[in-house]
């Protein structure tokens, strides 16, 4: 069965280690998961970002809504974890399920490539993949504008 990915690119006018920090710095992250809680009460991610740490998206109330572990990380250029519902039963994952970023450098600029899924796991799993990716259509703009800045 094929999967279903949210799979996207965007570039953005900064070096590596800034993207990398706008991914993965607390106060970031915070600014830019917001889009992820829309209507909703608003949650972000927090961990050390180091291979098998855990990592905890939080409510303002310190309840973990989504959690999940660090798979790969190679700083300033690919960081994948897991992400799991905790309202929801867990499902087997794959090598390539949670979201993964990868960034190359080229030319002083930064492609971001984002790869959230498998979604195909899940039931409604298309449904879900549609949601992810317009919350991608939100964030990705929002992390090219403060590595930018």
């Amino acid at each position: 069965m094929s999967g279903l990915f949210v799979d996207k690119t965007i570039e953005i006018d900064a070096p590596a280690p800034r993207v990398w920090h706008v991914l993965t710095g607390r106060k970031q992250t915070t600014q830019w998961a917001k889009e992820f809680a829309r209507g909703g009460p608003e949650f972000h991610p927090e961990s050390d970002w180091n291979l098998g740490s855990p990592v905890l998206w939080k409510r303002e109330d310190g309840e973990v809504v989504v959690d999940g572990n660090v798979m790969a990380r190679e700083p300033n250029r690919l960081l994948r974890f897991t992400v799991f519902d905790t309202s929801s039963p867990r499902h087997p994952i794959g090598q390539d399920d949670g979201i993964t970023y990868e960034l190359a450098e080229r030319d002083g600029k930064t492609y971001l490539h984002l790869r959230h899924g498998d979604f195909a796991a899940l039931e409604n799993g298309e449904t879900y993949r549609n949601q992810s990716e317009q919350i991608w259509d939100r964030v990705l703009p929002l992390v090219k504008e403060m590595a930018e800045a």
